[in-house]
């Protein structure tokens, strides 16, 4: 029995829609190859860098206060103005500093008098024991001859013992008038010491950053009054991946973005690379100083720091978007026969766009560097000009 029209309609339809299906999975579907865009490994120069933000920070800050409690008397600075070192910054209330000051100028001269009597009584008892000494010499020589009597001899010689002894206390009397000189002018002395730290002077040339007190206040011995930075010492407290940081070191030349200033690249350079990382963030501290500071410059203002790394010149280079991982190594993906085969490679300097390649790959090899999915050893592809989503 021949089949009517109608069956072999519906026949030649099924197969064709079952021909277009398997069409469909071979072109777009599961089974379809996988698009990819392919490159060249070349040669070029290249040019490393490590970003990093921070904020501007003081090398050398000083906080300047007195050594004793007190009331503030005055404050001549304010913030934002800049000083000299040595220059008085502010003054404490010095109370009873003159009365004190008075009586120990009285106590000193007063001393210096009772001095220079003991010293003239010592003049004194010493030519009355020297004479003394002599008549007693004289009268035991005579004594001896047989020309006074003993009793005279001996009358003599104590005479000058009592002069000796008179001499001794006459020197003890000048010794203690001269400690009470020491006294008295160690008192002076500490007194105007006292004057001295009751001024608030300016360590360095630099420029007042914070006034933590007004006059009338009462500050204890340690209290910041002002606070001080030395403008020629700021720098940029950055961080950075610890991943990208390798390489960095001391004197690197660097640019410094400002974010008051974002168009101004300001020239700077590593001025400290910090020991301790935080290992919470795994970034590390790196110190930007400016080079040269610029005129005005706000202490706390987020800054942006590129760091330029130690470079490479005519070496085999691959994009970064080229490296893929897989089984456990770093390789890049390429095309053989129309099938993606992973090949494992050793990268060396990385740029944010560039990877070195050491060993591995040769100049001009073709290598995959955009997929539409994840790849698989030996899956098929299709290479074309693919836009990344």
């Amino acid at each position: 029995m021949q089949p009517s029209k109608r069956s072999l309609t519906l026949i030649f339809g099924a197969l064709a829609f079952l021909a277009a299906f398997v069409w469909l999975l071979a072109t777009s579907g599961p089974l379809a190859p996988v698009g990819v865009e392919t490159t060249q490994a070349t040669r070029a120069d290249l040019r490393p860098s490590v970003y990093g933000i921070g904020t501007i920070e003081a090398q050398h800050a000083y906080s300047v206060g007195p050594i004793q409690a007190g009331r503030l008397l005055r404050v001549l600075v304010d913030q934002g103005e800049s000083v000299k070192a040595g220059q008085l910054l502010a003054e404490i209330d010095p109370v009873d500093l003159r009365q004190r000051a008075e009586a120990a100028s009285s106590a000193a001269a007063r001393a210096r008098q009772a001095a220079q009597a003991a010293q003239a009584q010592v003049a004194e008892a010493d030519s009355r024991a020297r004479l003394a000494q002599a008549n007693s010499e004289r009268y035991q020589a005579l004594y001896r001859q047989n020309f006074v009597a003993k009793e005279m001899a001996d009358s003599r010689r104590h005479e000058a013992s009592a002069a000796a002894a008179a001499l001794a206390a006459a020197r003890a009397n000048a010794s203690g008038a001269r400690r009470e000189i020491g006294r008295a002018e160690a008192e002076l002395r500490g007194l105007e010491q006292l004057r001295q730290s009751l001024k608030l002077v300016s360590p360095i040339d630099g420029v007042v950053t914070a006034r933590e007190a007004e006059p009338g206040a009462t500050v204890v011995a340690g209290q910041a009054v002002l606070r001080l930075v030395d403008p020629a010492g700021l720098w940029v407290r950055a961080r950075v991946d610890q991943a990208r940081a390798q390489g960095m070191q001391v004197g690197q030349a660097a640019d410094i973005v400002l974010r008051s200033a974002p168009d101004a690249r300001l020239p700077g350079k590593v001025a400290r690379v910090d020991l301790q990382s935080d290992a919470v963030t795994e970034e590390r501290i790196v110190n930007v100083a400016f080079d040269p500071a610029p005129a005005q410059l706000y202490l706390g203002e987020l800054a942006e720091v590129t760091i330029r790394l130690p470079g490479a010149r005519d070496v085999l280079t691959v994009p970064r978007a080229a490296l893929a991982q897989f089984g456990g190594q770093t390789g890049v993906w390429q095309v053989e026969s129309g099938r993606a085969r992973f090949r494992p490679v050793a990268p060396g300097i990385e740029t944010a766009e560039q990877v070195q390649i050491v060993s591995g790959l040769e100049a001009g090899d073709p290598l995959i560097v955009y997929s539409e999915k994840q790849l698989d050893d030996g899956v098929r592809v299709r290479e074309q000009q693919l836009t990344p989503r």
